[in-house]
C-alpha cells in the first residue's frame, strides 16, 4: 500500500510561516512527481506546487510563487512545502499528493492524503 501523512499544519498569524511535511511509505518506486495542493472552504481544490522526484524539478501556483518552497528528502520519502508571508486567504486544507508524471493537474495525482488544516488569523 502507498500511503502519505501530511503534517505541520495549525493556526498562525498573518504574516507568518509555516512548514508542512508529507511522508510517503509503501510502494513509491514508480512515483515521478509529488505536489501540493489546497481546498478552501466553498472553492474547488486547486494547484500549490509540484517537484519531480528524481531531479528535483519544482513547479508553482502563479498566484504563490515566490512566497512557497517545496522540496524533498529522498532518504526519508519526505516532501515538505515552506511557506512564508502567510495571507488568511491561504487558509485551506493543504493535501500532499503522489503521481506517474510530472503535473500540475489534479486528475494525474493516484494518491493522496488526508490533508492538514492551515488556518491564518489577520
Amino acid at each position: 500500500q502507498v500511503q502519505l501523512v501530511e503534517s505541520g499544519g495549525g493556526l498562525v498569524q498573518a504574516g507568518g510561516s509555516l512548514r508542512l511535511s508529507c511522508a510517503a511509505s509503501g510502494r513509491t518506486l514508480s512515483w515521478y512527481t509529488m505536489g501540493w495542493f489546497r481546498q478552501a472552504p466553498g472553492k474547488e481544490r486547486e494547484f500549490v506546487a509540484a517537484i519531480n522526484w528524481s531531479r528535483g524539478s519544482t513547479s508553482y501556483a502563479a498566484s504563490l510563487k515566490g512566497r512557497l518552497t517545496i522540496s524533498r528528502d529522498n532518504a526519508k520519502n519526505t516532501v515538505y512545502l515552506q511557506m512564508n508571508s502567510l495571507k488568511p486567504e491561504d487558509t485551506a486544507v493543504y493535501y500532499c499528493a503522489a503521481g506517474t508524471s510530472y503535473s500540475t493537474i489534479e486528475a494525474d495525482y493516484a494518491y493522496w492524503g488526508q490533508g492538514t488544516q492551515v488556518t491564518v488569523s489577520s
